[in-house]
C-alpha cells in the first residue's frame, strides 16, 4: 500500500502541476501575427505600464516615436506623438484636449488619450526598423517577427505554456 500512496501522491502532484502550468499568470505586451503561423512575441510586464514604438517614415525618412501606456484594465492607450516632419501620413495639429508642442526641431502632440483593446501593426521590411523601447533600451522587433508580418499588438497574461511557444524580446539581444 506504501508503494500505491507514493505513485497517487506523485500523479497528484503532476495533475496540479499540469494544472498550474495552464492558468494564466504573467502580463504581457503581445505581437501576435494575423495571418500566420508564425511564433508571436511578447515583452512580460510586471509593474511597468509604459513602452514606445520607434520606426522610421517611408516617406520623409526620420523617426517617428508613439508612445504607449498600459492602463489598469489592460487597454493600450496612446498618450504621445513625436515626429521631425511634416509631410504625407503626419498630424498637422493637436485633437481637442490635446496640445501641440515645438521642441528641439522636434514636433510633440502630448496629452494624447487614445484608448485602445489592441491596435494592428505591420513590421517594415525596407527602412522602418520598428523597435519597441521598453525600460529605456531598444528591441528591433524585427529579431523576433519576420519582417512584412502584420501583427495584433495587445495586452495579454499569459501561462507556462503559451510562453514557452512565443518569443520574448527581450531575450532577442
Amino acid at each position: 500500500m506504501c508503494k500505491f500512496q507514493s505513485v497517487l501522491y506523485l500523479l497528484i502532484f503532476f495533475i496540479i502541476l499540469i494544472f498550474f502550468a495552464f492558468i494564466p499568470f504573467q502580463k504581457a505586451i503581445v505581437f501576435q501575427p494575423n495571418h500566420s503561423n508564425a511564433k508571436f512575441a511578447y515583452i512580460p510586464v510586471k509593474n511597468e505600464t509604459h513602452f514606445e514604438i520607434k520606426y522610421t517614415h517611408s516617406i520623409h525618412l526620420s523617426d517617428v516615436v508613439e508612445s504607449y501606456i498600459i492602463t489598469h484594465d489592460e487597454r493600450i492607450q496612446q498618450y504621445e506623438l513625436m515626429y521631425e516632419d511634416f509631410a504625407i501620413g503626419m498630424p498637422s495639429n493637436a485633437e481637442k484636449g490635446e496640445t501641440f508642442e515645438q521642441i528641439n526641431g522636434a514636433y510633440y502632440i502630448k496629452n494624447m488619450n487614445r484608448v485602445f483593446p489592441f491596435f494592428h501593426l505591420r513590421i517594415g521590411q525596407v527602412r522602418a526598423n520598428h523597435t519597441v523601447i521598453f525600460k529605456n533600451k531598444e528591441y528591433p522587433i524585427s529579431r523576433s517577427i519576420k519582417p512584412g508580418t502584420s501583427v495584433k499588438v495587445e495586452i495579454r497574461k499569459l501561462n507556462f505554456f503559451k510562453q514557452w511557444k512565443g518569443v520574448n524580446i527581450l531575450e532577442s539581444l
